[in-house]
């Protein structure tokens, strides 16, 4: 019985630590005047509660990554190249813009679900 417990606790002790493991990220290119796709000029990104976005500059043109609407606010620096990473904490759906090109330049859809 007393091996039942020990490898019962083992188990759920594994599991448990396991879990954080299951959140994935989601990459974003940013593009000159688009995220994501430049044939379509936006796009949405579907993701979970714990999974990180990262957006990573992939043109010429300087852009940042601004939430317009959401249940959580969050903005990166004005950049031309590297990445900006976000992890998501809370379930919804956030509007996100470059503050420099505006809505109909460049927007993007991000759902999140728990």
């Amino acid at each position: 019985m007393r091996k039942l417990v020990v490898l019962a606790t083992v188990v759920m002790s594994t599991a448990a630590i396991a879990a954080p493991a299951t959140a994935a990220t989601k990459t974003v290119k940013v593009g000159d005047i688009w995220f994501i796709s430049k044939a379509k000029n936006h796009g949405t990104v579907t993701a979970k509660v714990g999974d990180t976005v990262k957006w990573t500059w992939v043109g010429k043109m300087p852009h940042n990554v601004t939430v317009t609407s959401g249940p959580a606010k969050f903005k990166s620096k004005t950049q031309t190249k590297g990445s900006y990473s976000k992890k998501l904490t809370k379930a919804g759906t956030y509007k996100i813009i470059c503050t420099i090109h505006g809505v109909k330049a460049q927007s993007m859809t991000l759902k999140v679900s728990k």
